[in-house]
């Protein structure tokens, strides 16, 4: 079985760095690489740039890193979107290692 996985989008570079740190201080897990989106309302957002932070470990550990990290988030900028994929599929774990943030 696949390790799960725990998506956590949030706005801003600083706070999914914080709630990234707060996630793998809370659980047993390690991330994937970081993934950014540049909405096209980005300007009314409360800030422009949207991270999504991907834990993977135990079902139970991700949740718990996922609520650490949605916590955090919530007291900085703020969580857009969080899922917990108990057991991804081959496909979905490819797409984990996409990641925008090293492209303009």
């Amino acid at each position: 079985m696949a390790e799960a996985v725990g998506i956590l989008e949030v706005f801003g570079l600083a706070t999914a760095f914080v709630a990234a740190d707060a996630g793998c201080k809370a659980a047993n897990v390690h991330l994937e690489v970081f993934d950014k989106n540049k909405p096209a309302n980005a300007d009314s957002l409360p800030v422009p740039l949207l991270v999504c932070i991907k834990f993977r470990g135990s079902v139970s550990d991700v949740t718990e890193a996922v609520e650490a990290g949605i916590r955090v988030a919530e007291s900085m900028t703020g969580v857009v979107q969080h899922y917990v994929i108990p057991n991804p599929e081959p496909g979905t774990q490819k797409m984990l290692k996409i990641s925008a943030l090293d492209k303009e």
